[in-house]
């Protein structure tokens, strides 16, 4: 089968379109005939070796796939590695059936980024009805959902934060109430203007480094500020747990691998995000699909900021 392979660590140039064995038959696990595989950012990281968790070479990226299994049935699936092929092994328990009202650019929304963005707002920063919310990256893949479902679960304002006027439009098409160039001077102070001059109860932020430390300087007493990457690959402030305290504001990492290993906090919220696609209440965005061969420049596109949305790899190109 035909795959994207790397053999060495580095950029997007790594990225190999390469003829490989079909992956072996593992009991629990269906064969799935691939018809489309999400990109994320997390697999740029993958691809340097600047992940959470540490890979061995050679490998085939991509965590996510959407395809046909031996019996016929259309599924959405996370895979772990493997993603970006022609054939990839479904992971038991993840992987999920699909309504015929739900594309397959939809469903790969929902794995990864939709996961993400419904964890990140129900269980890490417990949104309540009424609090305002920053999103940052609110053109992206789990900010587009993100500013969706806390319009949904009763935010009383949601603040996207993008980097171009054409992606602050997007955002507030979603449902955005406002919107912050992220290259603002003074990110805080945009931040609480764009709340109407009061700190923000919630921030989602995955860019590190100095939009982390604005973030955070933003919240209001009992804020929480979930994060969730280091897209900038540069490191916040040190954090000093004193004034934390003074403050009662609280900082969450997330990584969605720590729910896999609990059901119930993968199957019902894809139940939940699905029926609300199916029934046009959540609407994800995407942004791009690629040949598979083109998946460095899939790569390029999202580490550039050119993109919005979910992209995806389609292996039948």
């Amino acid at each position: 089968m035909r795959a994207i392979r790397i053999t060495e660590y580095g950029g997007p140039e790594v990225l190999t379109l390469s003829e490989v064995a079909d992956p072996d038959p593992v009991d629990g696990f269906d064969l799935i005939e691939v018809s489309g595989a999400g990109v994320n950012y997390a697999d740029t990281h993958q691809t340097e070796n600047s992940y959470l968790s540490t890979t061995a070479l050679p490998m085939i990226p991509g965590s996510e796939v959407v395809g046909r299994t031996a019996d016929g049935r259309r599924v959405a699936a996370l895979v772990g590695q493997g993603g970006y092929a022609e054939k990839a092994l479904g992971m038991p328990g993840v992987e999920f059936e699909l309504p015929d009202a739900v594309s397959d650019g939809q469903a790969l929304a929902l794995l990864v980024q939709g996961l993400s963005a419904y964890h990140l707002l129900r269980t890490s920063t417990h949104l309540a009805t009424g609090e305002s919310v920053v999103v940052h990256a609110a053109a992206g893949g789990v900010g587009t959902l993100a500013v969706q479902l806390a319009k949904h679960w009763g935010a009383g304002r949601v603040i996207g934060v993008a980097s171009s006027a054409d992606k602050r439009a997007l955002v507030e098409s979603l449902g955005a109430d406002a919107t912050v160039d992220a290259g603002s001077d003074d990110l805080k102070a945009a931040l609480i203007d764009a709340n109407d001059g009061k700190p923000v109860d919630v921030v989602l932020e995955m860019t590190g480094g100095p939009t982390f430390d604005a973030s955070l300087a933003a919240l209001a007493p009992l804020g929480r500020l979930a994060t969730f990457g280091m897209a900038s690959r540069t490191p916040p402030k040190p954090i000093d747990a004193g004034s934390l305290l003074q403050s009662s504001r609280a900082v969450i990492g997330f990584w969605l691998v720590h729910c896999l290993g609990r059901p119930g906090m993968v199957q019902e919220p894809m139940a939940e995000m699905l029926d609300l696609v199916a029934a046009g209440k959540l609407s994800p965005v995407v942004g791009g699909t690629y040949p598979l061969a083109d998946a460095r420049k899939a790569h390029e596109d999202l580490l550039s900021r050119r993109t919005t949305g979910k992209l995806v790899l389609d292996p039948r190109q």
